[in-house]
């Protein structure tokens, strides 16, 4: 990769372990066996705020994870960085949970959708830094530009 200050093999295996952990989690905490009983039949706006929650933090725990894998893949050889940086990115705008349903979720619960979300940034501003080009360096399409304007002239 171009930068490699910004990113890492190890930095990868210490996100990865980290996603892994949250993954878990989250899993654990939005497993909806029993927690529709416990919400009670007329709560149904929880109900649905639980849902909604739950697929947008697991979604996002699966980007993330995506990520991770491919530059893991990417490191041990598996991926080309063409390949990984045409087929390797983060949605940029991915969605963050809404507030007016995290307010009817438990407070752990809304921890654990702000952790993710704080991860998934962590995430996207690694891939900015890493896909930016080093200061000076020009791509191969503006090197080839400026070989072709010398030859013009």
């Amino acid at each position: 990769m171009s930068h490699a200050t910004t990113i890492n093999p190890r930095i990868v295996e210490g996100l990865y372990c980290e996603a892994l952990v949250l993954s878990d989690e989250v899993r654990g905490a939005f497993d909806l066996s029993g927690r529709i009983e416990q919400t009670g039949t007329d709560a149904d706006a929880a109900r649905i705020a639980l849902s909604c929650e739950a697929l947008r933090t697991t979604t996002r725990m699966m980007h993330a994870m995506a990520w991770l894998l491919n530059h893991r893949a990417y490191f041990m050889g598996e991926l080309s960085e063409f390949q990984l940086r045409r087929y390797g990115r983060l949605a940029p705008d991915f969605p963050a949970g809404d507030a007016q349903r995290l307010a009817l979720l438990p407070e752990n619960l809304q921890n654990l959708v702000s952790h993710t979300e704080n991860f998934y940034a962590r995430l996207l501003r690694l891939d900015r830094s890493w896909r930016e080009p080093a200061p000076g360096v020009h791509s191969a399409l503006d090197q080839l530009r400026a070989r072709l304007s010398q030859n013009v002239a």
